[in-house]
């Protein structure tokens, strides 16, 4: 495995500057008030210090001194963590399972839909299922977010650092919320408006169009 050896001084973040993945740990990174280098990555134009310290040579990868992370759940634990203060995991074991939980669920019910959406081989027909079925998803779930403020929650998590990014992009991925989704319209307004959210959107990301 290399390593680099001039190691940085201050936390690195390798990013897509359009991936949702890499976005929902800037909005970590942002909520938590982390100073770090930001490192916009372009698809095929990798620098030579990410092939260095990720053996996958892709993105997101977070460098912490002598810590080398590239799995983004993982790095958005380890932040939360690392920076305690505003904690965006519950503290109660149990909490924090169902919350770990919820974010599994996110990955396998709309992630995966997002990445066939985005991905340049999808077939047209793939595109077109994956896009009714994402929109289908979330105005089937949508009631849920009139409950509490956030995702099954008091207080902003992890949980919806996950989903954020799906929904800013909703526009981009050709998913229109009709008005009956008004629950999760409102969800998504009170989120956008977030002071860390919006100072973890990239320039193309400011790009894209949103309800």
């Amino acid at each position: 495995m290399g390593v680099t050896a001039n190691k940085r001084s201050s936390m690195a973040f390798f990013s897509d500057p359009r991936d949702h993945y890499c976005h929902r740990v800037r909005i970590v990174l942002a909520e938590k008030g982390v100073t770090v280098d930001v490192i916009n990555v372009e698809p095929g134009d990798h620098p030579q210090e990410l092939a260095e310290n990720n053996p996958y040579n892709n993105v997101p990868t977070l460098l912490d001194r002598d810590l080398v992370l590239y799995e983004p759940n993982i790095m958005m634990e380890y932040l939360d963590e690392r920076f305690p203060h505003p904690p965006l995991l519950p503290v109660y074991p149990v909490a924090r399972a169902n919350s770990r939980l919820l974010m599994y669920r996110v990955q396998r019910d709309w992630c995966r839909l997002v990445d066939v959406i985005v991905d340049p081989k999808s077939a047209a027909a793939e595109v077109t299922r994956a896009r009714k079925e994402l929109r289908e998803s979330l105005i089937g779930v949508a009631p849920v977010f009139a409950e509490m403020p956030f995702f099954m929650s008091e207080e902003f998590s992890l949980v919806d650092c996950c989903i954020a990014p799906i929904l800013w992009r909703l526009p981009e991925l050709g998913v229109e919320l009709p008005k009956q989704a008004k629950p999760l319209l409102d969800y998504m307004e009170r989120i956008f408006q977030r002071e860390g959210f919006i100072a973890s959107l990239s320039a193309a990301e400011r790009d894209m169009k949103t309800n």
